[in-house]
């Protein structure tokens, strides 16, 4: 549990010998509180309260990276139940289950569709993070299918053997792009050692939160250390039960036995029903989702909802304030106006670039709002869309003296008119409206 400045102060020798770079203790205990400095600084720190205080400044929930270099996955090091309070921290893998018994050729197939699986929404690049081989014949076909999968895609891999020797030599073939060990005897003797040696993630999986607590206590003991949790294929009901606890008890009662990020399995054969379900499980509260079936549909819907959750709510997505043009746009092209807030200005641009008419957007700060709400605190207003105007050289860009404001505000166009000295064209409240309005403008 995270410690006040008071709890920290009364650790720390009180010396007021400012060789911190504060004038007394208490300041140098209030800004460890924030997380601003780091206890090195203290030259004077007992062993055991450095220790405390290393122990109360771990996250919750241990980070887990699986993987290496630019495609590596952080899971984990989440702090609060619900994101409002603060917000989620590292977005949940998703990954795709390819079984051993496969041919080559087929294999080389889904990992085609599974490495095409990449979009982009509201200027960020979406895309799936793991592939897991799951050895269902021998233990030859699953080398095999490791090593055509590893060579086949720059994805992050999951291991799932339920054999020992399988396991190493896949671990050979893959030491340098850190698996995740998902062992499917349930005897982690050999297994916690093969994660040891090869210094790879593990999963720890168990029916019941208690038997999970022991186990990864009894990993811990034999040095393994990154860890995510499973609590095995169930129904819907009892899966969200068992994350929530998980989660609930790390954050709220220090549980440091469960304090790691969680892996689930969804094991259904419907597409339709294994995206409603793994919807559900990267709302509360997934570090990893595995698919049976993973298609441009389905990853498109998670990875959307993914990234709305894992937006930081306090600070909505917002491109850069200035003028854009679109397409071949020259002097006599539209002028539009917007906000800087994504979601608003990628839905405006889609619309005109599907009217194919070249035209300049104004995008204004409006501190990440959206229209109606940006003009409701005053965000955006005829004076700070005029002075938008002059500092973006949106006046020189164009012949014409016209621009358009969205239906929704046009309430300000007289005002604006005045700020201006530009003719304010009234466009439609929807941005779906804008192609037939821009081709008759």
């Amino acid at each position: 549990m995270a410690l006040s400045g008071l709890d920290i102060y009364k650790l720390l020798p009180k010396t007021n010998c400012r060789e911190c770079g504060f004038v007394t203790c208490l300041a140098f205990a209030m800004q460890l509180a924030k997380k601003a400095v780091s206890i090195d600084k203290c030259p004077y720190l007992s062993p055991d309260a450095k220790k405390t205080l290393e122990t109360s400044g771990q996250p919750p929930i241990k980070l887990v990276t699986i993987g290496s270099g630019e495609e590596k996955l952080a899971v984990g090091n989440e702090t609060v139940l619900f994101r409002h309070e603060e917000k989620f921290h590292n977005p949940c893998g998703i990954g795709s289950i390819l079984n051993d018994n496969l041919s080559e050729n087929e294999i080389k197939k889904q990992l085609d569709i599974i490495n095409k699986l990449k979009f982009e929404r509201i200027g960020q690049a979406l895309e799936v993070n793991l592939v897991a081989i799951k050895q269902n014949s021998t233990a030859e076909n699953f080398l095999k299918a490791v090593a055509c999968v590893m060579n086949n895609t720059r994805l992050g891999l999951v291991l799932m053997t339920a054999e020992p020797k399988a396991l190493k030599e896949a671990l050979k073939i893959t030491k340098d792009r850190r698996p995740l060990i998902y062992s499917l005897s349930g005897d982690y003797t050999e297994v916690a050692q093969l994660a040891k040696e090869f210094n790879a993630p593990l999963v720890a999986i168990a029916q019941n939160l208690e038997a999970l607590s022991s186990l990864t206590q009894d990993l811990n003991k034999q040095g393994v250390s990154e860890i995510v949790l499973d609590t095995g294929i169930k129904p819907i009901k009892d899966k969200i039960w068992d994350l929530t606890q998980i989660r609930r008890l790390a954050l709220k009662k220090s549980n440091r036995s469960l304090g790691y990020p969680m892996l689930v399995v969804v094991d259904k054969n419907d597409p339709v029903e294994e995206a409603m379900e793994a919807a559900s499980y990267v709302a509360k509260y997934a570090g990893i989702i595995l698919l049976k079936n993973v298609n441009t549909a389905e990853a498109l819907s998670l990875l959307t909802l993914r990234q709305n959750i894992y937006t930081d709510p306090q600070k909505p997505l917002q491109i850069e304030p200035k003028l854009y043009p679109i397409g071949n746009a020259d002097k006599n092209s539209p002028l539009l106006v917007t906000t800087n807030f994504s979601l608003t200005y990628y839905t405006v641009l889609g619309e005109v670039e599907a009217s194919k008419i070249p035209s300049y957007i104004l995008s204004v700060d409006t501190e990440g709002m959206s229209v109606l709400t940006a003009w409701a605190a005053e965000k955006f207003t005829p004076e700070k869309i005029n002075d938008s105007i002059n500092k973006s050289g949106a006046k020189e860009a164009v012949a014409h003296k016209k621009i358009i404001i969205p239906g929704y505000v046009a309430v300000m166009s007289g005002d604006l008119e005045e700020a201006s000295g530009l003719q304010v064209i009234v466009g439609p409240k929807e941005a779906a409206g804008l192609p037939a309005f821009l081709k008759n403008l």
